[in-house]
């Protein structure tokens, strides 16, 4: 299990992340979301060990990760931007890995060669930044990692590669247990493999759930009454955003879907549907529920 308990980091004097509190268990696909200075990246690094907490703990299995080669042996980190050593080939990337990972596969990196088609003796430097973070996800899922950390993973990858890694994870996952930790603004790709999310906001984690738990919680609804709308309708509701279009009202409504039925019904509307949201339209919600600019996304 990874966990971060109250764990605050500043960079001078500006606070990244504060009193932080994150909890990811063996085998799951987590998704860290967030704006744009939320943190996220900041998690990401003191997860993968590259920063040291002012305060808390960031854990795996009870131990701590910082200055822990035992425990950083069982990660790899993609960042935004991936580093290779300069004038470096795959193959050289590859045997440097293999140095450094006690679990490099060679079988495996053989394997992942008919997935990605790259030249392994071509320089990393002179690929498109698409085929270098084709090469990063080849090379750390060689390492048999036991957690994959990945910041912005999809950048730069056309459909058909982003199908592909978006498989391998996957399988990865559901072969060895593997643990993702992934931070994007790609909700819509989020929403495709993760199984919980937590959102971060000005270095504050909002709240995480479990994803298909939070879908369950947050609805879209319809309604059009024969004549106004009873003021009392609002009391009862843990709205997040209302609209009146023509005679129609448009809510996002917080809570369980046969409670928010069984009260709208007393109302004896004449039109009531109830939505389902992606996760792009609950996180621009939620956010808004916290000041948060955001645009009215109402379809």
């Amino acid at each position: 299990m990874i966990q971060l308990k109250g764990v605050t980091k500043s960079y001078e004097d500006i606070e990244a992340v504060y009193r932080v509190d994150i909890k990811v268990n063996h085998g799951s696909i987590y998704g860290l979301l967030g704006s744009n200075g939320a943190g996220k990246t900041t998690v990401l690094k003191l997860l993968a060990g590259i920063l040291r907490a002012d305060e808390g703990q960031v854990l795996i299995d009870d131990k701590n990760i910082f200055e822990n080669p035992e425990i950083k042996d069982r990660i790899f980190f993609i960042p935004d931007a991936p580093y290779f050593f300069s004038q470096y080939t795959i193959r050289q990337m590859a045997d440097f890995y293999k140095s450094v990972y006690s679990r490099w596969d060679d079988e495996r990196f053989k394997q992942l060669a008919q997935v990605f088609e790259m030249d392994i003796n071509r320089k990393i430097h002179k690929f498109s930044k698409g085929l270098q973070r084709q090469a990063a996800f080849w090379l750390a899922l060689s390492t048999m990692p036991e957690i994959l950390i990945l910041d912005e993973p999809m950048d730069g990858l056309d459909p058909v590669i982003r199908k592909k890694v978006k498989s391998l994870i996957i399988d990865e996952v559901a072969d060895r247990e593997m643990t993702v930790l992934i931070s994007s603004h790609n909700l819509r790709e989020l929403e495709d493999i993760c199984d919980h999310v937590g959102i971060l906001h000005k270095g504050r984690l909002l709240f995480e759930q479990e994803l298909d738990d939070l879908k369950a919680d947050v609805h879209k609804i319809q309604l059009a009454f024969k004549g106004a709308i009873p003021e009392q309708l609002y009391s009862d509701l843990a709205i997040l955003h209302k609209e009146i279009r023509g005679s129609v009202l448009l809510c996002i409504v917080r809570g369980k879907e046969p409670e928010i039925a069984a009260y709208i019904e007393k109302y004896n509307p004449v039109i009531f549907d109830m939505l389902s949201l992606t996760l792009e339209e609950i996180f621009i919600y939620e956010m808004g529920d916290v000041g948060y600019a955001i645009k009215n996304i109402l379809v």
